[in-house]
């Protein structure tokens, strides 16, 4: 006898933060891959002047199993071959082939259907710049200047954040009372010093850790892919430079499985501002779009600003 499905919503999490959204595909792919997790779905309700992510369960579950839940399988990424293959993304592109090829071989064995989907979202092999290494993330903010690693705070995240922050991440309120790492992907982890009071190398950095955790686990939403002999697109991103690169995310209002969302991230009309283009997405169920634009305020990392619906 199959058992009543429930729904569940995550109050902490926002889609108009990219964090928030983030965090919020990452909770539900995690739980969508789990064993029983085929029949996850998602959407989002109105909330407090943004939206708010509701999970359907294919089974009731208290608040307190889903974090354990997600907590275990996240846990999963700590000293994964993936993300420690190197401290950051300037990985060689015969390096990073083997990696994908591994990653492959897992993929198709039934033995880690996670690894693939990452190497996927770092970068490609198929393009690299002058040092030989590959094309990688839009998403990467750091390269190891100031002591800050991609891969690294990622594995670190993964090994380090509890129960407890989890569940602040999923159902808050968000405290800002963790210290780094963070990946940088929150428009608070802006610390220039012309937008604060205090002078920001002398004021510890604060984050949400769980939240972190949560965001890298939607990276296999965001693909790199070539789209020329130099070049090469995250999913979700327009623009190249340092001054016109933006990331854009829909807010839909239907029941959406695992991948209907992996195809919604990479329709074009999200990356398009006319007409033509809002039909085509309200006939998708999308309610709202929001862009952030990832800036560069210093040559040691990158930011993103909090976002505008657009």
């Amino acid at each position: 006898m199959k058992t009543s499905s429930t729904e569940l919503a995550l109050p902490a999490l926002q889609g108009s933060s990219l964090l928030g959204f983030m965090a919020s595909l990452g909770a539900f792919r995690t739980l969508a891959m789990l064993p029983e997790g085929s029949e996850v779905r998602m959407r989002w309700v109105p909330r407090a002047g943004s939206y708010c992510p509701v999970l359907r369960l294919p089974s009731p579950a208290a608040p307190d199993v889903i974090v354990e839940k997600v907590h275990a399988a996240l846990r999963g990424l700590a000293d994964h071959y993936v993300i420690t293959v190197d401290k950051d993304l300037k990985i060689p592109r015969g390096v990073f082939r083997k990696l994908a090829a591994r990653s492959a071989e897992d993929f198709l064995g039934h033995n880690d259907l996670t690894a693939a989907s990452l190497v996927a979202a770092f970068g490609c092999d198929a393009v690299g710049n002058e040092e030989g290494a590959i094309l990688d993330t839009a998403f990467r903010t750091m390269s190891g200047a100031g002591h800050q690693h991609f891969l690294e705070f990622m594995n670190l995240l993964a090994k380090e954040t509890t129960l407890e922050q989890l569940r602040e991440a999923l159902f808050g309120p968000w405290r800002y009372r963790d210290s780094s790492p963070t990946m940088r992907w929150d428009a608070e982890d802006d610390r220039r010093y012309a937008l604060r009071w205090d002078e920001p190398s002398k004021d510890p950095v604060r984050t949400v850790r769980g939240a972190n955790l949560l965001a890298i686990a939607s990276l296999p939403f965001f693909s790199v892919i070539p789209t020329s002999s130099t070049t090469v697109a995250t999913t979700g991103f327009c623009g190249r430079g340092s001054r016109d690169t933006f990331v854009t995310w829909p807010i839909w209002t239907g029941w959406l499985a695992l991948d209907v969302v992996r195809s919604l991230m990479g329709l074009r009309q999200l990356l398009e501002r006319d007409e033509t283009s809002a039909i085509v997405l309200e006939m998708y169920g999308v309610a709202a779009t929001y862009r952030s634009q990832r800036i560069n305020p210093t040559s040691k990392y990158r930011n993103f600003t909090p976002a505008a619906q657009l």
